[in-house]
């Protein structure tokens, strides 16, 4: 079944502040009611390091995520999930099993810098 996406207007989409940052902490989230991963991203200076829940357990170890260049939506407010609040949402897709697979510029760039 295909699900027509409801429109919105350029201003709108531009509200949406998604942001480049780097994984610099990676923890396993015991409470979750699915595997899932604490991080901790690096915005840098001007959005700083934020905290974000992860359910990406299944492609990736946590030595694989450190370092790692992710894409996440900064401008939402932090939301409790279980006994842990994430201040930002890391942006994936599923894969045919539905299991996360991480959004990522495939080169370096710098930490902070807006997507458009």
């Amino acid at each position: 079944m295909t699900v027509e996406p409801t429109p919105l207007s350029f201003a709108e989409f531009d509200r949406v502040d998604i942001r480049v940052g780097r994984i610099v902490d990676v923890e396993d989230s015991p409470a979750a009611r699915k595997p899932a991963y604490r991080l901790k991203i690096d915005f840098g200076s001007g959005i700083g390091v934020k905290k974000s829940s992860a359910q990406a357990t299944k492609h990736y170890t946590k030595e694989q995520l450190r370092n790692r260049l992710v894409v996440a939506v900064v401008n939402f407010p932090p939301k409790q999930i279980g006994p842990y609040i994430s201040e930002v949402l890391t942006l994936g897709v599923p894969d045919g099993e539905g299991d996360v697979v991480l959004l990522a510029p495939d080169h370096d760039v710098p930490l902070g810098g807006r997507m458009f």
